[in-house]
């Protein structure tokens, strides 16, 4: 077994789509990134990179690089899976934490669930995506931008 965490912060901005796990959220502001700045994406496929030792983001796809500009950032996710399975682990179980004041996240948690897990060929119960507001305190309560949290459990996938 492996086990990896990772976090990961955008500012909240003007005239950006908010995407999170995959799903388009209807919102004010968006998230500032070179891709769609999916905050939660990015801290899951960190923490698949971290159990992996193999880095992080910015070694695999530098914001330097146009060809990643705008990219749905579950391409980034899909990509490090196909890494994770050629060195012969899957997912056992990946736990996350979205940190955003506003809008509220429940009514999304279970497509993201639904879009993480497809992407990492495993089931919507080996997936936990929770959500928490900043309480009006620092950058994610004054709506500055928001966090995400992740950490996995990678186990060694003997079927490959």
């Amino acid at each position: 077994m492996r086990i990896g965490q990772a976090m990961d912060i955008h500012q909240l901005t003007e005239n950006r789509d908010l995407i999170i796990g995959g799903v388009k959220i209807e919102h004010e502001k968006g998230l500032l990134g070179h891709s769609d700045a999916d905050v939660l994406t990015h801290a899951i496929t960190e923490s698949i990179l971290g159990a992996l030792a193999l880095g992080d983001l910015g070694k695999h796809f530098p914001d330097t690089d146009k060809q990643f500009k705008n990219i749905d950032s579950l391409k980034l996710l899909a990509h490090v899976i196909s890494l994770m399975e050629e060195r012969k682990y899957r997912i056992g179980n990946l736990d996350a934490t979205i940190c955003i004041e506003k809008p509220k996240m429940a009514p999304y948690i279970e497509q993201m669930r639904a879009n993480i897990a497809r992407v990492c060929h495993c089931s919507m119960d080996q997936i936990s995506i929770k959500a928490t507001r900043g309480e009006k305190m620092g950058f994610v309560g004054h709506e500055q931008g928001a966090l995400a949290l992740a950490v996995v459990l990678l186990e060694e996938n003997h079927e490959l």
